[in-house]
């Protein structure tokens, strides 16, 4: 390797060095000065200034050649290092499987599914629940967990194995961790399958912003891989498990709170029913709809009832015109004919006695013609015994042969009277019956706002608890259906694509990486030892080193020699530590 420098030649040529000094001086003095080199001034280890200048490609390059051992063999012992490393460590195998969501058979404009919850919690919610900690006893008395009991009560033991009770199944059942069964509790194992086993969601579809779980991974990593597989359908299986017995138990608890909701709204709805007919009945031709009705009758009612009333004003004026005849008939019959006499009273008497039961078959003894009859009689009886008679036989004999009669005129106005009687009774009582009427409409009437008010509250509170009713009772069944879908099955289901893999090559240690890791390692060893050999070497070993440092050009270039045969690289006459003394020589050239 050739050498450059302001004074270059063999080893110890130190005159050679300073006459090309004292030349290069003396035709820098006789040509005014050589241009002034750029240079930078660091400070070295012994506090002297020292001279350095920036790199540039080539001197990188320079520096890659002269320390390429230095990088080469770190990189290639490091790579090795990293392969043994992967061979060294022991081995694990991945078993993986995809589960997809499958929607539901019936379409859900038919059936509404009840579990409608988001499936990533639902996720969430059953990775949970596998990885619980529940029956810790019988897991141990089922698989023979720790059979040196003798080492601690059974008590001691659960307390142990504080584990994930869906991951102790496994553990025990596939033989894991046998080599640290005995060194280390069951929750250490479960925890370490815990962390061997990985579920990760399926990421939705590009181009979709649907954020609907299509389906989630299962990776399972063990030491054997035959053992890796069947955790792995162990696992598969009680996430498909858990998840049918979580929506049919959803469903289910729902059907059944439904159908909670579905008697207290049928309790509620009879109460209301009860309030209603009973308010019915009360107000029964005052209610809402029986007011127009009310209105008409009323309407209707108040001209019967002035007809009425006419009818028993002219009934009363004809009974007045016939009792005044009657009496004036009377009054000149009796004058004329003697009508006190004993015979014409027994007659009277008698037309009288005849004439009552007749009318007590038509009224009642308490009816106003029957009393007024009944007085007659009694008159005329205390009359008849009133009148002296002397000769009682003769009397009788009398009138047994001439019978003392009424004229025709009397009869019929005593006709006319009677009847005259009826028709004012008859028509007092009609009017009473229509008065009667008229109040009990003009109070419905009063009454209809106050009534319609809560007949309004009473229909509507009835026709709330009914829509509520039959809205329980739509959904009720909607939900006895999908809890017969999931019963079947035949709702949304997990479904395993495919069986879990049987890995045949590890996924741990991957030789590849390992190398690749190791030959990093040591290119960045190499470069870090190539850089602290550099810097503490302090030879020139180019041109440009030397003008930098001495501050002039350089007049001539001894390249290297060889001698012997052997080839000896020349080293450089001047060093970064004779900078001093050749500036020395310099000054005194001068």
């Amino acid at each position: 390797m050739p050498t450059f420098g302001n004074c270059t030649g063999l080893a110890g040529n130190t005159r050679f060095c300073n006459l090309l000094s004292g030349q290069a001086n003396s035709e820098r003095d006789s040509q005014g000065g050589w241009p002034e080199m750029p240079k930078t001034f660091l400070k070295s280890d012994r506090g002297e200034m020292v001279v350095q200048r920036e790199l540039s490609v080539e001197d990188w390059l320079a520096i890659l050649r002269r320390r390429f051992w230095w990088l080469l063999i770190p990189a290639i012992l490091c790579a090795v290092a990293g392969f043994l490393l992967s061979l060294v460590l022991p081995k694990r195998y991945t078993s993986h499987t995809r589960v997809l969501v499958e929607a539901p058979i019936v379409p859900d404009s038919y059936v509404k599914p009840v579990v409608s919850d988001d499936l990533n919690r639902r996720l969430a919610s059953m990775q949970g629940e596998i990885l619980s900690r529940t029956r810790l006893q019988h897991l141990v008395e089922q698989f023979g967990l720790y059979k040196d009991v003798n080492r601690a009560p059974m008590e001691v033991l659960v307390d142990r194995l504080l584990s994930r009770t869906r991951l102790q199944h496994p553990v025990a059942q596939s033989g894991l961790y046998t080599k640290d069964v005995n060194q280390a509790p069951m929750e250490v194992l479960v925890d370490r399958l815990q962390k061997s086993i990985e579920v990760t969601p399926l990421a939705p579809t590009p181009g979709t912003l649907s954020p609907a779980l299509l389906g989630f991974n299962i990776d399972v990593t063990l030491g054997q891989a035959k053992l890796s597989q069947q955790v792995c359908t162990e696992i598969t299986s009680l996430f498909m498990e858990q998840n049918l017995h979580l929506r049919e138990q959803q469903a289910e608890d729902t059907t059944q709170f439904l159908a909670k909701q579905l008697d207290d709204a049928k309790a509620k709805l009879d109460e209301q029913d009860t309030k209603l007919a009973a308010f019915q009945s009360h107000y029964v031709g005052a209610q809402p709809g029986d007011e127009q009705t009310n209105l008409t009758l009323l309407a209707g009612l108040t001209p019967q009832l002035e007809a009425v009333t006419q009818g028993l004003n002219q009934a009363q004026q004809t009974k007045a015109f016939a009792e005044s005849m009657l009496t004036q008939q009377l009054a000149a019959w009796k004058s004329s004919a003697d009508g006190r006499s004993p015979q014409t009273l027994q007659q009277q008497l008698s037309d009288l006695e005849n004439q009552l039961p007749s009318l007590q078959a038509r009224y009642t003894d308490k009816h106003p013609a029957v009393l007024k009859l009944k007085e007659e009689i009694a008159q005329l009886q205390k009359e008849v015994q009133d009148v002296p008679s002397q000769d009682q036989g003769q009397s009788v004999k009398q009138e047994v042969k001439a019978p003392l009669v009424e004229p025709l005129q009397i009869q019929q106005l005593r006709a006319q009277l009677h009847q005259a009687d009826l028709t004012v009774s008859q028509k007092k009582e009609e009017q009473k019956q229509l008065q009667q009427q008229i109040k009990t409409l003009q109070a419905r009437i009063q009454l209809s706002p106050m009534v319609q008010q809560e007949f309004k509250a009473l229909t509507r509170d009835y026709q709330t608890a009914l829509n509520f009713y039959n809205e329980l009772l739509k959904k009720r069944d909607e939900a006895q259906m999908a809890t017969e879908l999931e019963r079947r099955q035949q709702g949304e289901n997990f479904r395993m694509l495919d069986p879990p893999s049987f890995p045949e090559q590890p996924s741990f240690p991957n030789r590849g990486p390992f190398a690749l890791g190791g030959l990093a390692v040591g290119l960045g060893l190499g470069a870090g030892l190539a850089y602290l050999v550099e810097s503490r070497d302090k030879s020139l070993r180019k041109l440009r080193d030397v003008e930098v440092y001495l501050g002039v050009p350089t007049l001539a270039v001894i390249p290297s020699m060889e001698s012997g045969g052997q080839r000896d690289i020349v080293a450089p006459l001047v060093s970064r530590s004779e900078l001093p003394a050749l500036g020395a020589r310099r000054a005194s050239v001068r």
